[in-house]
């Protein structure tokens, strides 16, 4: 086996982002680049709404991933999943079996089958995720291996709009021809990399606070227990401050320097007649309203924050916010932490990526090496002129005898010379006298 090159496109709210790496066949993957470009009003709450101008920014990240391969060209990518509409929808299915007996793979398997049949036509199905397992009526963490007679299954199945898959396709497929190597889903990928094994099992809830939606995922006894997406996030905040007469650019700023999640304005001197009260106003009161919203995911997963021991990890730019995760865990009660990716199977080869900016797509990047992705690269083909083999067998040749060609060279008429002109010229005097001689004598007769 041999290193596959793998990329990955993760498509935000503010940015689009992509990511090359190789993946050895230990499972090592080394990150070689990431590359972003900066987005507009083109992508809305994390789904596409203009095809053709984020599929412009699309390809010159393409590019520049190119760049740094060349001669190889990109044919393959594996795509982020996020949004809006991304959701987790609860399902439960089981099998009798014949007799007492062993449950296998391919018993788990049939069950995650059963589960992916769509009950929703109006949603896009996108992964089957085990949270509970109960064999002959005893929750087990893992089934393969047990004995029993009856296996049930509650599954969350992640779904989303189908419009958002649709233009997804409609961009790499149509617009850059490109082949879609597979979806991953940028919530459960992140759970993968920043969250440990004993977070999951003890419980926790993952806050992934981006620029237009918030995801909120929630793990109990190792599995996914609950998925959802708010429509709120900071840029919520940066368009609040517009209200009092700022670019949407001078209120970002504004957000980041001036704002202060807790309610205490920072203390600024008065300059160019900003209002820092009124500004750390709108950051205090939509953080609180976004926070809040947080945390009745716990109660509609129908769990309390006692039941999540391990507590809070929030990933996102926007947890760099002065004071948000402090007052989110005062207001649920729970202790909190920011996520990093730790992994020892993920390296980073250039020193300039960042991993907290780079977290999604790096994990998206990771978990499609990990489900077995397949080379993204491809070597354009030369043409090469091959010259057809000569017949070796023994051709006779008849001689041909050259032809000449003989000119016939037309002679001009020598001249006499000077005393053959004279004897000439002496005879016709003669033959002129006799003449004139003859002609006397006939005139005397």
């Amino acid at each position: 086996m041999e290193d596959k090159n793998i990329i990955a496109i993760e498509i935000g709210s503010s940015k689009v982002k992509g990511a090359i790496g190789t993946y050895s066949p230990s499972g090592v993957l080394t990150v070689q680049a990431v590359e972003e470009e900066q987005l507009l009003d083109w992508v809305r709450y994390g789904a596409v709404s203009n095809v053709e101008e984020v599929a412009a920014l699309t390809n010159r990240i393409i590019r520049k991933i190119e760049n740094r391969v060349a001669p190889r060209k990109v044919d393959t990518i594996y795509v982020a999943m996020g949004g809006r509409s991304f959701c987790s929808v609860p399902r439960e299915v089981q099998r009798e079996l014949a007799d007492e007996m062993e449950i296998t793979e391919s018993i788990i398997e049939r069950l995650i089958k059963d589960a992916a049949v769509s009950q929703y036509p109006d949603r896009e199905m996108l992964a089957v995720i085990p949270r509970e397992f109960i064999v002959d009526k005893t929750r087990v963490e893992h089934p393969k291996g047990t004995v029993g007679r009856n296996i049930r299954m509650s599954a969350n199945l992640i779904t989303c709009r189908p419009q958002t898959k649709r233009n997804l396709d409609r961009l790499f497929t149509e617009k850059l021809k490109l082949r879609i190597g597979g979806y991953e889903v940028r919530q459960i990928a992140l759970g993968d990399m920043v969250l440990s094994s004993d977070e999951k099992r003890l419980g926790c809830m993952l806050v992934d606070f981006g620029a237009e939606t918030t995801t909120v995922s929630i793990y109990k006894h190792g599995h996914l227990q609950y998925l959802a997406t708010l429509p709120m996030g900071s840029r919520n905040i940066t368009r609040d401050i517009t209200k009092l007469n700022y670019l949407e650019e001078q209120a970002e700023e504004l957000k980041r320097t001036m704002g202060n999640a807790s309610g205490t304005p920072n203390a600024q001197p008065a300059m160019g007649g900003i209002d820092y009260s009124a500004v750390n106003n709108f950051v205090s009161h939509r953080c609180g309203e976004i926070i809040a919203n947080i945390k009745e995911q716990i109660k509609l997963a129908g769990l309390t924050p006692a039941d999540l021991p391990a507590g809070i990890v929030i990933v996102g730019r926007g947890a760099l916010l002065t004071g948000f995760n402090e007052r989110l865990a005062t207001v649920t009660t729970m202790k909190i932490r920011t996520g990093s990716i730790s992994n020892p199977n993920l390296r980073i080869a250039d020193s300039r990526i960042s991993p907290a900016d780079a977290a999604d797509v790096l994990a998206v990047l990771f978990q499609a090496a990990r489900h077995g992705a397949e080379e993204c690269l491809s070597t354009p083909q030369t043409e090469q002129i091959t010259e057809k083999p000569v017949d070796e067998k023994v051709v006779e040749v008849e001689e041909i005898k050259p032809v000449v060609t003989v000119e016939t060279e037309t002679r001009r008429p020598k001249k006499p010379s000077w005393l053959e002109r004279m004897k000439t010229a002496v005879a016709n005097a003669m033959t002129e006298t006799d003449d004139d001689d003859e002609s006397d004598l006939k005139d005397d007769e």
